[in-house]
């Protein structure tokens, strides 16, 4: 499945649960009581899970997951992870915004 895909599929089973579509920083993104919870950025999903929470400690712990970096130049968010679209279905068991 290509990253729009897998974005597509986790939005739909987010929809019941109050997830909307929208944007963040000219992505993708989904959102809940309208604030961003994730976004989709090239091959990576990155999702909002709170630093140093045991949700944000495993995913980080995916291969080729890394702190997510919307710009690019070295000033990553703290409470995002990205990870590739491939590890997209470990995604849905995280806990969403209320």
């Amino acid at each position: 499945m290509t990253p729009d895909e897998v974005f597509d599929d986790i939005a739909a089973d987010l929809a019941h649960q109050g997830a909307t579509a929208g944007a963040m920083f000219g992505k993708r993104a989904l959102k809940a009581h309208g604030k961003a919870f994730a976004c989709l950025k090239d091959d990576y999903l990155a999702f909002k899970l709170g630093d140093g929470t045991p949700t944000h400690t495993a995913a980080l712990a995916l291969p080729g997951a890394e702190l997510f970096d919307p710009s690019g130049k070295h000033r990553p968010f703290k409470d995002w992870v990205a990870v590739p679209h491939t590890h997209a279905g470990k995604c849905l068991n995280w806990p969403k915004p209320r």
